[in-house]
């Protein structure tokens, strides 16, 4: 079995989420996505409209994702990939290159972002109207 890992927030799910979640998934056979915490979104200065607990909800009922698991630090990663036996590290191409360091435990890959769409964008969309 094929494992996958990626992570975000995930907050205000669109369809450049779902891309990322779909195209992962269809990368391996099993995919986790690590979710950043309440408290790690305040160490990076990023607010989240929904909670943690209410985007775990909403992102264990997308059919592509097997598992979440909480992201709580960015030093995190090699430890969760070793220990959750990860074969594939998957990322938006916005992050390439970040997350190369994780070559030496499993495969990383950056997908294409969906263009022209962004949380931020959604935010000042809406902010604007």
């Amino acid at each position: 079995m094929k494992r996958v890992l990626t992570y975000g927030t995930f907050d205000l799910l669109h369809i450049g989420h779902i891309n990322l979640l779909r195209r992962a998934k269809e990368l391996g056979d099993y995919l986790i996505v690590g979710l950043s915490t309440d408290s790690f979104n305040e160490i990076k200065k990023k607010e989240s409209y929904h909670s943690f607990e209410n985007r775990k909800v909403i992102l264990e009922s997308i059919k592509f994702v097997d598992k979440v698991i909480p992201e709580n630090t960015w030093e995190q990663k090699v430890e969760d990939v070793q220990k959750l036996k990860i074969d594939l590290f998957v990322m938006g191409d916005d992050w390439k290159g970040h997350f190369d360091f994780l070559k030496e435990y499993c495969e990383v890959i950056y997908l294409p972002r969906t263009k022209g769409v962004s949380t931020t964008k959604i935010k000042t969309d809406i902010d604007e109207k």
